[in-house]
């Protein structure tokens, strides 16, 4: 008899672990009209105003985020940085400059993690909003999730904590950590139109093809008109044509 009650504890609890794991990790059924008005995630914006948002992701990166840091000097341009907290705590005079130069500094998990869980994703998030703190006297309020992966529950987490969740334009991913080629990268660009938001990495691995991929796109679109500004003056832009 007592084997029997064993059994039958035994599987009620693997019953509510699987029940827990399942709640928290289920890919994310609401919506993006559902996120977007609760204004708990941003992709891009409606706007007739010539703005663009570039990002880059898991960085910095000695050579190449400097790289690209003189770029957008060069061209006076405005770029929000997805920061990883261990290349900040490797790197922290690229997180100095970032903030000097006028640049955003977002979050991006401390170690870049594939697959996680809600408390653990939290707890990366705070490790490195407290480092960039230390470095800079500001702790990001904008988010963006690993491989752009997320579910339900980490959207509400995220929230709650205060945090805004930032993807890309679907269409404007660059995919740029692949080293597809820059040609490519000029061309996905190319097909930017007002409010979108541009999706490259400056750390991670090899980027040369996107400096060169920068340099040929950054003045052409300037000579279309397009300013480049940070994911919070884009926001700020929605907000404004919102109140009209």
């Amino acid at each position: 008899m007592k084997k029997i009650y064993v059994f039958i504890s035994l599987v009620l609890l693997l019953a509510i672990i699987s029940f827990l794991t399942t709640k928290e990790e289920a890919a994310a059924n609401r919506s993006r009209q559902y996120y977007e008005e609760a204004g708990q995630v941003v992709w891009d914006i409606h706007t007739d105003q010539k703005v663009l948002a570039l990002t880059f992701d898991d960085g910095p990166h000695k050579e190449y985020t400097s790289e690209i840091l003189d770029l957008l000097a060069l061209h006076k341009a405005k770029a929000t940085f997805f920061i990883i907290g261990e290349n900040a705590k490797k790197n922290p005079e690229l997180i100095e400059r970032i903030d000097t130069d006028g640049h955003e500094i977002a979050n991006h998990t401390y170690t870049h993690p594939l697959k996680t869980t809600v408390p653990k994703l939290l707890k990366e998030i705070e490790q490195t909003s407290e480092l960039l703190y230390q470095i800079t006297g500001n702790r990001p309020k904008l988010f963006r999730p690993v491989g752009g992966q997320y579910t339900d529950a980490m959207i509400d987490a995220i929230a709650d904590s205060g945090y805004k969740v930032v993807m890309w334009s679907w269409h404007l991913d660059t995919e740029d950590w692949k080293e597809p080629g820059v040609e490519k990268i000029v061309r996905i660009v190319n097909s930017a139109k007002e409010g979108d938001v541009i999706l490259f990495h400056d750390g991670g691995g090899n980027r040369e093809q996107t400096v060169e991929a920068l340099r040929q796109v950054l003045p052409k679109l300037q000579e279309q008109g397009y300013t480049f500004v940070t994911i919070s003056e884009l926001l700020a832009i929605q907000q404004s044509t919102i109140q009209k």
